[in-house]
């Protein structure tokens, strides 16, 4: 197979990495998108760079290249005029569209994986033209919250969706979150979920509990989080001398949370950060206790699993695909959503569980991480979904 995955730059994210090395391995994989500044391309796979609108020089130019590989290809003196006359009114979306269209025609692919929602506009041709076999990643925000909240985007999504080809949801809870933008019977939609190489992200076998609890949040500061929730379950924690540390990557620069903050009476105990690396994200989790995900809307959050193979134990609401992943009391702690005090009771009682117990949770976690999210199985179910979406009429 020919794959195109597009996420609408060549910055991909680790998970689509993963999945392109590991596709690249028997498939030709291409990664297009609007921007060529890349520190480090991924094994095996072609890129192409569409140009940048935040650069205007290196918009022309790769308008430019893609227009005259037209001509030089195809004779298509059409396409090179189009693209003079949007680079002279400097109708900077246009010559996205155009761009993206000719160089998909280029690769003629077989696969074109869409990887967010908010991309479907500028795949409508793509969408539309029967030798290009479409799939949507749901996940997300703009898979479980913007069309709930946006009635003009629910509008959009429900002309869009039954025109494509297959669905991969990262959880079989979005899956069903999906159904309720578009349903069909024989609707295409796996849940595929997010693969690791696990020897990137080794067990800690020297977890031992912090005199002061060091609790860890991961994110950044958008209400669906529920960071609020986990402040107050803090607050409830000083009331009852309970000697803690929490720490919120990514959450720096909120002026509502840090309000929040001084309100409550705990400035002392919290603190945001910047966004860091992912390998520091590695290293702050082997120096925590404990990671907390307050959130009120997940999908299938990485960062639970990441937590769980490198044997930090997580307390979650119960929210979105979290119950696909942790097993109350086995594999981690559920609560319930918009609850300071199941939070803060959850803490409590995990101070009270002893090393053993501790060990066993943490070891569980490992294990089923190892056995639901591994890279290999992640590669070889995207394939099965591209396969069925191939060769089974998914309009």
């Amino acid at each position: 197979m020919t794959i195109v995955l597009f996420d609408g730059s060549l910055k991909t994210t680790p998970f689509i990495n993963r999945l392109a090395e590991g596709l690249a391995k028997k498939h030709t994989v291409y990664i297009i998108g609007f921007n060529d500044s890349l520190k480090q391309k991924v094994k095996g796979v072609e890129y192409m760079a569409l140009g940048t609108t935040q650069n205007a020089f290196n918009l022309l130019y790769h308008s430019l290249k893609i227009a005259l590989m037209a001509v030089f290809k195809w004779g298509d003196f059409n396409h090179f005029f189009r693209t003079l006359k949007y680079i002279v009114t400097k109708k900077t979306e246009r010559l996205k569209q155009e761009n993206f269209n000719k160089t998909l025609q280029v690769i003629a692919p077989d696969i074109l994986h869409i990887q967010w929602p908010s991309l479907l506009g500028l795949c409508a041709d793509a969408i539309a033209n029967p030798k290009i076999k479409t799939v949507l990643s749901q996940r997300g925000f703009q898979s479980n919250v913007r069309p709930f909240v946006d009635a003009e985007n629910f509008s959009e999504l429900q002309d869009y969706y039954p025109k494509i080809d297959g669905f991969h949801s990262v959880s079989k809870e979005i899956s069903k979150v999906g159904d309720k933008i578009f349903h069909l019977a024989n609707k295409i939609d796996k849940v595929v979920y997010s693969g690791f190489d696990f020897e990137k992200l080794p067990f800690n076998f020297n977890y031992i509990k912090n005199q002061t609890l060091k609790l860890l949040s991961i994110g950044r500061p958008h209400w669906v989080k529920g960071y609020e929730y986990a402040l107050r379950a803090c607050a409830i924690l000083k009331e009852k001398n309970i000697s803690f540390e929490y720490t919120v990557v990514g959450g720096e620069g909120n002026e509502e949370l840090q309000f929040l903050v001084d309100d409550l009476g705990i400035k002392e105990s919290v603190r945001f950060t910047e966004r860091i690396s992912q390998e520091k994200v590695y290293e702050i989790m082997r120096q925590s206790d404990l990671l907390l995900l307050p959130s009120v809307i997940e999908g299938l959050p990485n960062i639970a699993v990441e937590a769980m193979a490198v044997g930090l134990p997580v307390i979650s609401t119960k929210c979105g695909g979290v119950e696909e992943l942790i097993v109350d009391n086995e594999t981690g702690w559920l609560v319930t959503v918009r609850s300071p005090e199941a939070i803060a009771k959850a803490i409590i009682s995990f101070l009270l569980v002893s090393e053993e117990g501790l060990e066993d949770v943490r070891k569980s976690a490992r294990k089923t991480v190892e056995a639901k999210h591994n890279e290999a199985q992640m590669v070889d179910e995207m394939e099965d979904l591209y396969f069925e979406v191939l060769f089974l009429n998914g309009r």
